[in-house]
């Protein structure tokens, strides 16, 4: 194409003047073509990241089963597109078998009920780290499920309460991750006191995506029978006590 118009440029004939001119224009124009092109394409954006959906409610990935001593299964949708990370850490701990068999140890009549603390008094946690905030916009309705934590925004671990009333002070302060779908009135029947006298516990917790088995009750507790009086003039001898052990401290929390 620039050499057909180049020897078109050399077959114009009159003035030497004309002439130049016209090559010069031919020649600007054979120039700026290839920087056009150049200043006219533009570099592919990025891809963006794929949103997180929120889990259907077909997904057992996403399905956390509390098994309680108060007569039921409490079924909670979890929420990894709101608290990922919180999500993973009830996923790790559950699967560890680390909720079995803990209490609700401060339940508060139209408010909440706490649980997740293996010491059982609200100092306790898992080995694994504290979390980071994942405060989000999900409310704390009835059956809103959300992690406690210290006055600190960063000390989440283990600790969960499960709102038996709206509570919307809350929104934004705590981090919500989950909601009861199925089983709340097995969580209105847990033990109210600050602790319980009798508290109510996780018989166990499971994922729905590891097959659980159905519900067991938990076993009756077996009633002791009174010892009877010893017979007079027996020299009964009193129990030999064991040393007393320092009590463990509350673990520091980060």
């Amino acid at each position: 194409m620039a050499d057909l118009l180049y020897s078109r440029a050399f077959q114009i004939v009159g003035d030497p003047m004309r002439r130049l001119a016209s090559l010069f224009a031919l020649t600007a124009f054979v120039m700026a073509g290839p920087a056009a092109a150049q200043t006219g394409a533009t570099a592919p954006a990025p891809a963006a990241p794929a949103p997180v959906t929120a889990p259907k409610p077909g997904d057992l990935q996403n399905i956390w089963m509390l098994d309680l001593s108060t007569g039921g299964r409490v079924t909670i949708m979890l929420r990894p597109d709101m608290a990922p990370k919180t999500v993973e850490r009830i996923k790790t701990l559950t699967r560890q078998h680390f909720y079995d068999g803990l209490v609700f140890h401060r339940v508060i009549d139209g408010f909440m009920a706490q649980g997740g603390d293996p010491k059982g008094d609200g100092t306790g946690g898992s080995q694994l780290p504290d979390l980071e905030a994942e405060f989000n916009a999900l409310p704390h309705v009835r059956g809103a499920v959300s992690a406690a934590r210290t006055d600190a925004p960063n000390t989440a671990n283990s600790q969960f309460f499960i709102v038996f009333q709206p509570k919307l002070t809350l929104d934004k302060k705590y981090t919500v991750f989950g909601r009861v779908i199925d089983g709340m009135q097995y969580v209105d029947a847990i033990q109210r006191g600050e602790p319980p006298v009798s508290p109510s516990r996780i018989l166990h917790a499971y994922i729905a995506a590891d097959t659980p088995p159905p519900y067991q009750p938990a076993p009756p507790v077996p009633q002791l029978t009174p010892t009877p009086p010893a017979k007079a003039g027996a020299n009964v001898a009193a129990p030999k006590l064991a040393a007393p052990t320092a009590s463990k401290a509350a673990p520091k929390r980060r």
